[in-house]
């Protein structure tokens, strides 16, 4: 047969620049290559030499949209390596920031860039058209989220309030009373957005894959936990190189992180949802059963509606929070200036974040090391991709390039927080 193209020049609906290639072959698709072709930015060289408490504010401009995830695992990490931790009180205050990440990049995505997919929208000013109300929801509940980054994290974008140790500055009582009465609100407003979605059409798609996902003894994970899978995984953040590895492929920009002994896994919000369930709270629970889901699923297309569960219980959890805060003595805790290594894991909103700093006596950086969710998640595309795109193969290639747009959006993949193009080639042989 003659090689075919077909040639999307630009995806609006992901984060950066990339492409996908399917080659096909006998009526199989033989490959499917998710082609990062972004210029690699070298964070962690950019680290080498700086001070510790540079980290936070420099890794915070890795992502305009979860700046908070890399600030929270840097911090836990360079903390390890100084062997100290902060108190219950700034403990809270992290967690309730995270909580605000989670809603503001969660609606984002579900709103914004996903939903028009599922109602069959080019992007979401077509849906406002006719979902006015549920967009405006949508941004009343993402402004909810920024505004505890802004509270917590000194503004919405790139926070400037977090430091090793703690905070720079702790919230006012009136500032946490004012953010009580936002979120109030905004948990109905949660709600009403799980209920909209799981009206949504799913495609009917299931994988066995290997989910991992932090778990902690007692919460819904977020900040600390045991790095666990369905296969029997369990280890602390400093044996990650143990069972995980990375690797640079041609076509990739991007490193891509495998299991050393079985190859691609999954992390998010589904990987969190299948090995946490039982650590949400039972009103979210009953949620999320009332949406159609049970402790278990394994259809990425639904993620959608877990990313829409959790957007409830990070509103839920932040209202907790608030509730229980108790002021520290002081914004953050002394700190040493010592040799050390440490390691540390948070649950990015897109999936598990690893990091890892070596430090010198003085407190410089010698070596940094970051692993985001999407690299981790990028083989186990491409296997969605090859596994979907063969099941349509008889499709018109209208709804092939529409399905693999939709799989890729399932993952919510940040490549960058800048240019937005996908180009998709098939080639028939």
């Amino acid at each position: 047969m003659p090689v075919r193209k077909l040639t999307l020049e630009q995806l609006a609906r992901v984060e950066g620049e990339g492409s996908l290639e399917l080659s096909l072959q006998d009526g199989k698709v033989e490959t499917a290559r998710l082609k990062i072709f972004e210029p690699p930015r070298f964070f962690e060289a950019l680290l080498r030499g700086r001070a510790f408490s540079e980290v936070p504010d420099i890794v915070a401009r890795i992502c305009g949209i979860c700046p908070v995830a890399y600030q929270m695992s840097a911090v836990h990490a360079l903390e390890h390596a100084l062997g100290v931790s902060v108190g219950a009180p700034l403990r809270l205050l992290r967690r309730l920031l995270y909580c605000g990440e989670w809603i503001e990049s969660h609606v984002l995505h579900i709103v914004m860039l996903h939903a028009p997919d599922f109602l069959g929208y080019p992007d979401v000013i077509a849906m406002a058209r006719e979902h006015g109300a549920e967009v405006r929801r949508g941004l009343a509940l993402k402004r909810a989220g920024n505004e505890i980054l802004r509270v917590l994290g000194g503004r919405e974008i790139h926070p400037v309030n977090v430091r090793v140790g703690g905070f720079y500055r702790l919230p006012t009582p009136s500032e946490l009373g004012a953010l009580r009465r936002t979120l109030e609100p905004a948990r109905e407003a949660a709600i009403a957005l799980l209920r909209w979605v799981a009206r949504f059409p799913m495609p009917d798609y299931e994988r066995d894959y290997e989910f991992v996902s932090l778990r902690h003894p007692s919460e819904y994970p977020m900040n600390e936990g045991q790095l666990v899978s369905n296969r029997g995984l369990s280890l602390a953040a400093e044996e990650f190189d143990s069972e995980f590895e990375e690797s640079h492929l041609p076509h990739s920009t991007a490193l891509y992180c495998a299991l050393r002994r079985r190859g691609s896994y999954l992390v998010g919000p589904l990987a969190r949802y299948n090995l946490n369930f039982d650590r949400l709270p039972a009103s979210v629970q009953s949620l999320a059963r009332e949406a159609g889901l049970g402790p278990a699923c394994r259809n990425p297309f639904r993620s959608i509606l877990v990313r829409a569960v959790e957007v409830v219980f990070a509103c839920e959890e932040a209202l907790r929070l608030l509730a229980a805060y108790e002021p520290p003595e002081a914004p953050s805790i002394p700190l040493p200036r010592a040799a050390g290594e440490g390691h540390a894991c948070t649950e990015a909103p897109r999936g598990m974040l690893y990091h890892h700093y070596r430090l010198a006596a003085d407190g410089t950086i010698q070596e940094a090391r970051i692993v985001p969710p999407t690299s981790q998640n990028q083989a186990s595309i491409e296997e969605d991709l090859r596994l979907l795109a063969e099941s349509l193969l008889a499709e018109p290639e209208e709804t092939l390039r529409e399905r693999c747009e939709q799989a890729i959006r399932n993952y919510d993949p940040c490549i960058s927080c800048s240019t937005h193009f996908l180009r998709l080639v098939i080639r028939r042989s």
